[in-house]
């Protein structure tokens, strides 16, 4: 005749998760009821994120019980209760634990803390019904001042507060029982001729029990005697279905032959299992196919006034009968909290919640709702609270600032619209400028000796691969084309491969110019345009080839990289094969090495016949700045990457420009006494 205890639990958790109630304590009954009631809920309620702050047990009184050794485990029971940090407790028991339970504001083990209350929210469960000794009657009530407790669904009985009020000690009609109650609950005796006159207070019978204290007698139905007045219409309906039904539904086989009984107490199960009537209060009352009642749970919510008057709230429901989801509800506005929590929701957590951006770590040796709250890691977020873990934002999008949520990422390439980009163009626009005036003069004067020394024109090679040089730095600024990125590192391969080629080819030139001055020489046959043209070339070729290698195999491509810069999405040119790349380079390093040695070697040869020592500065300038570049290419990241090479083409180019022809320039222009033969052959004297 009660609802499945399960129904009850799965409605006490709901409301624990409903008001976020995860860090609770529990009082129960230290007997086999108790014991089964632990071994149903603590599982359920871990398994949703529920801890237990701590499980104390109330002895039962029985027979011979020491009183004194019951009020002092009460008494410990009542300030572990008061220590915890738990603001919620769930207390089960039976019917007549709650006149255990209100012991409990009286006891403690220490001086003077009776006087302070104990500022929890109790749960009590259905089996605790408001029941009081007849000495506390009386007794404060503030403990469980807006408690919530679970009771079976009940309603109003038509004329059963009329039938209380009806009651009378001196009725022939009444119970054995009424004349003890009523000397109890009123503090009175009744009138006997046996024992005289008595000084103690004379039971009338006028005593109304409407006047008696709430918590000692309810003028209402409680939900076990709606239970109880419900069983009882059940099992007559079933009696009555049972002895109207003919003879073939009260026979019974027993050894082949056809016995009738009048009474069979075991076929009254079959009856009440099929029971289904409407009690006078208009509730239905029916079984499902398990034998269990079809009923819910009501919350109720206790007020208790200031001068101990009592009421009780209906706050929410549990239904046995619903979608899932939809069975248990709960109108928060409606509770009234005990006045420890200033009449506001309590909170019950072992920690503070974590923030978005953080995360939980376990307390070492704790309840796993005991945690830590730990940023989380660079990179990823959280975005709600209480994550177990964070997570990486999905590509195209990069943590906030509080690792919080996750921000769309903007596309970006190095372009001519940003004041970089405007810098890096107007120095490639001045040194093409200077480049191109620089071959215009030595155009202009290129019958003078000190252009026509050591061919003039592998001068106007060399000019016109470095201005080659400086505009091939402009490939590498706007957004990455497929055009474009299978150009950037070719191009710029193959021209500096010639510039540097040409000062190589110099260099050697020069040194064999110096050899083929001296007597019997066989090396004066070898001097002239077509060494010149086989130097240039083969060292060109080289080059070329490993370019040509490059785009067969594994050629750049445009590409995005989401990875890079947390904020952007850049749009680049992926180098295809790096090995490729960093063999176009390493070919590149190996002529400027050459050249260095071979130019550091002839140094000291007469300037009139060489230029060795402006190669040897300008070739150690490009050596310097390539070897800076592939530090400096590795440790950058995002668009700017293409800044790095822009520099280092820009760098070495002019430094090539300026140590090679800046000294000619100067010559030519502001000391044109200096460029005559006579002058030249005058210092190789």
């Amino acid at each position: 005749m009660t609802p499945r205890e399960s129904l009850q639990y799965a409605g006490i958790l709901s409301l624990l998760l409903h008001f976020g109630w995860t860090w609770i304590g529990t009082v129960i009954m230290d007997n086999d009821n108790g014991e089964r009631f632990l071994q149903m809920v603590v599982p359920l309620f871990s398994e949703s994120g529920i801890c237990f702050a701590f499980i104390e047990k109330i002895p039962e009184l029985t027979v011979g019980s020491d009183i004194k050794d019951l009020f002092v485990k009460g008494a410990k029971v009542r300030d572990n209760i008061e220590d915890s940090t738990a603001n919620v407790l769930v207390a089960n028991g039976e019917s007549y634990s709650m006149a255990l339970f209100r012991y409990l504001p009286y006891l403690s083990e220490r001086e003077h803390v009776t006087d302070t209350p104990i500022g929890k929210v109790v749960i009590a469960t259905a089996q605790v019904e408001l029941t009081s000794f007849v000495y506390q009657r009386d007794w404060n009530m503030d403990f469980f001042h807006g408690a919530l407790t679970f009771t079976i669904q009940s309603n109003d009985i038509p004329g059963f507060r009329e039938f209380l009020n009806a009651q009378n000690p001196f009725s022939p009609k009444g119970d054995g029982f009424i004349r003890s109650f009523w000397q109890n609950a009123f503090s009175c005796v009744f009138p006997d001729q046996s024992l005289g006159s008595l000084d103690q207070n004379i039971c009338t019978g006028d005593e109304k029990l409407e006047r008696l204290p709430v918590t000692y007698f309810e003028m209402r139905l409680t939900g076990h005697s709606y239970n109880v007045y419900n069983a009882a219409h059940a099992v007559a309906h079933a009696l009555h279905t049972m002895s109207s039904s003919g003879p073939k539904d009260r026979g019974m086989v027993t050894r082949g032959r056809l016995t009738f009984q009048s009474q069979v107490q075991w076929q009254l199960h079959h009856f009440l299992k099929a029971v289904s009537f409407n009690n006078s209060a208009g509730d239905k009352v029916s079984f499902n196919q398990n034998g269990e009642l079809v009923t819910g749970f009501d919350v109720i919510n206790w007020i208790v006034s200031s001068n101990q008057s009592f009421q009780r709230v209906k706050v929410g429901r549990m239904e046995a009968q619903a979608a899932p989801g939809q069975a248990f509800t709960i109108s928060p506005d409606a509770i009234t909290w005990n006045s420890w929590f200033n009449q506001t929701q309590p909170l019950s957590t072992c920690s503070e919640s974590c923030n978005p951006g953080s995360m939980k770590k376990i307390k070492e040796g704790e309840p796993f709702c005991c945690y830590d709250c730990i940023p989380c890691p660079k990179g990823k977020i959280s975005g709600k609270n209480d994550m177990h873990y964070c997570y990486s934002c999905e590509d195209g999008k990069y943590p906030s600032k509080h690792q919080d949520f996750c921000i769309p990422k903007s596309v970006n390439f190095f372009s001519y619209e940003e004041p970089l980009g405007v810098i890096i163009t107007s120095f490639v626009i001045i040194f093409c400028l200077i480049t191109a005036l620089v071959l215009g003069i030595v155009w202009k004067h290129h019958e003078t000796p000190i252009v026509k020394a050591n061919n003039r024109h592998l001068t106007y090679s060399l000019l016109v691969s470095l201005l080659l040089c400086f505009l091939c730095a402009l490939l590498f600024i706007g957004q990455p084309q497929q055009v474009t990125c299978l150009l950037r590192q070719t191009a710029f391969g193959l021209i500096f491969s010639v510039a540097v080629s040409c000062v190589l080819t110099k260099t050697v030139m020069v040194v064999l110019a110096f050899r083929a001055t001296k007597p019997g020489c066989t090396m004066r046959k070898w001097m002239g345009k077509r060494l010149v043209n086989i130097l240039l070339l083969s060292c060109c070729l080289l080059q070329a080839a490993i370019c040509l290698a490059w785009l067969a195999t594994s050629p750049p491509f445009p590409d995005i990289d989401m990875h890079s810069v947390a904020e952007e999405i850049v749009l680049e040119c992926n180098e295809g094969s790096i090995t490729m790349f960093y063999c176009v380079l390493g070919y590149l390093g190996f002529l400027a090495m050459v050249s260095f040695m071979v130019a550091f070697l002839a140094r000291k040869l007469p300037d009139s016949f060489n230029e060795a020592k402006f190669i040897t500065f300008s070739v150690l300038v490009f050596c310097s700045v390539w070897l800076s570049f592939v530090p400096s290419y590795l440790s950058t990241k995002g668009k700017y990457l293409v800044t790095v090479e822009i520099f280092s083409i820009l760098a070495s180019s002019s430094g090539l420009l300026g140590c090679i022809f800046f000294p000619k320039c100067y010559i030519i222009l502001l000391r044109p006494e200096l460029n005559t033969k006579e002058h030249l052959v005058r210092k190789t004297a």
